[in-house]
């Protein structure tokens, strides 16, 4: 009889947590402009934890640190990751701030305090319902990129002016950014009159 009751009294309790957890969505909304609870945040990274396999957890980075290695992976960063995280590793841009959950702010303990194994295992797999997607391919060739990646993640602490301005350089350029830097060109060149249009128009 204790054992039928306890029973019941589980399913009780996991009835009640849903139709709370259902509730603090609805009374919350799907709008993505907010920041997560603090108990959102312990409990998915503490289910984020738990996820990644202890194997993946305990990998050894592979590739030895290098001014050579941080120079490739700085920039790899800049292309491909600073859209959404930004160069310095904040996660300050207009598509981080628009995600749910924020990307972290990676010169702090909550990512810095990840295995390399851990930081690995995200960048190759992404993690699901956030907006950080999987790089992993089937036959491995972005392996040595992502661990490069992890050696620069732990230098973002320390990262320079003059790191941050040549990873600017590499950053991807929109079609106006690249229209309004032709433009400049032409006028600095004389071959255009920049009376006669928007030449020093910000984006």
């Amino acid at each position: 009889m204790t054992r039928i009751r306890f029973q019941y009294v589980l399913l009780l309790l996991i009835v009640v947590g849903i139709f709370g957890g259902v509730a603090y969505i609805l009374s919350r909304g799907i709008s993505a402009r907010g920041e997560p609870s603090a108990a959102e945040t312990f409990i998915a990274r503490r289910l984020r934890h738990l996820a990644i396999p202890r194997a993946a957890r305990e990998a050894v980075n592979p590739v030895p640190v290098s001014p050579e290695v941080l120079m490739e992976a700085m920039e790899h960063f800049a292309d491909h990751c600073a859209f959404c995280h930004a160069n310095d590793g904040s996660g300050n841009t207009d598509i981080g701030k628009g995600l749910y959950p924020k990307p972290p702010d990676m010169k702090q303990a909550a990512t810095q305090n990840l295995s390399d194994g851990e930081l690995f295992y995200l960048i190759q797999n992404g993690v699901r319902f956030t907006g950080m997607p999987g790089f992993a391919v089937p036959d491995g060739s972005h392996d040595q990129d992502s661990w490069k990646l992890v050696r620069f993640i732990r230098h973002l602490p320390m990262i320079t002016d003059e790191e941050l301005a040549h990873m600017k350089e590499m950053n991807p350029k929109t079609p106006a950014d690249l229209k309004e830097e032709e433009e400049i060109k032409r006028f600095l060149e004389g071959t255009e009159n920049p009376s006669s249009n928007e030449t020093h128009r910000h984006h």
